[in-house]
């Protein structure tokens, strides 16, 4: 049976975009919203996983739990769902700037 599904993308490969828009409407730039089989769904996250690279998407669709819905996530991101108690609540990272850290093994001690 069909459910809907929405996933956000953000700095991925232009050729994804064009494959998910191929099953979904991309609402405003990186948010694809459409109704899709489970079958077409685990299809479409997985060329997503494997694409991604240095970019980050998630996909929320609907699943029988508590919430609701099911949060899935892949790429680099500073939000990470975590379950709790049951619920999925997304746990923010702490924020680590590369140009910082190479600075600190540059610097003389």
């Amino acid at each position: 049976m069909p459910s809907m599904l929405v996933i956000a993308t953000t700095a991925v490969p232009d050729h994804l975009r064009g494959a998910l828009s191929r099953w979904t409407i991309e609402v405003v730039p990186g948010i694809f919203v459409g109704t899709v089989s489970a079958r077409v769904r685990d299809e479409l996250w997985k060329s997503v996983a494997e694409v991604v690279s240095d970019g980050a998407a998630v996909l929320v669709h609907p699943a029988p739990t508590e919430q609701g819905y099911e949060i899935r996530t892949a790429g680099t991101r500073r939000r990470v769902p975590e379950d709790f108690d049951g619920l999925t609540l997304m746990r923010m990272t702490a924020h680590v700037d590369p140009r910082a850290e190479a600075n600190k093994l540059q610097s003389p001690r």
